[in-house]
């Protein structure tokens, strides 16, 4: 369980590396997702994805990971609702992250923000960002 869930992390800092590196982020291409090593992250990844849904205890794992990455716009939203707009830097890094789960999963950031947008709160500088980044 825990080594499967190793090499799918691995796999993945791998493909959001490589789309790092292609927008220029070389430090954000060897840290990204460095917190999912913690065992506050990885134990309950590893519980969720290989031993059958662990609800609560992945659900407070992805709330610490968000709140440690600046990379996710949930990072961006403040305790009353309103989102702040982003740092270009981690609107490209989320952009990589989304591009180097398109390598896994067959499609990239443009197809995966058209489905998702209505889900994200985002500023509207982050969204202008995120457009001239993508298209």
């Amino acid at each position: 369980m825990y080594l499967k869930c190793l090499l799918y992390l691995i796999e993945h800092k791998w493909n959001v590396g490589i789309e790092c590196i292609k927008l220029g982020l070389y430090w954000h291409a060897i840290t990204h997702d460095l917190s999912k090593f913690l065992p506050s992250e990885f134990i309950p990844y590893a519980k969720h994805f290989n031993a059958g849904p662990q609800r609560k205890l992945f659900e407070t794992a992805w709330c610490r990971h968000q709140n440690r990455n600046a990379h996710h716009w949930d990072y961006w939203v403040k305790a009353d609702g309103h989102a702040v707009p982003m740092p270009k830097k981690y609107v490209k890094q989320m952009i990589a992250d989304w591009n180097g789960m398109g390598r896994k999963f067959n499609d990239n950031a443009s197809i995966f923000y058209e489905k998702n947008k209505h889900k994200m709160k985002l500023h509207k500088e982050t969204v202008k960002c995120i457009k001239e980044t993508l298209y």
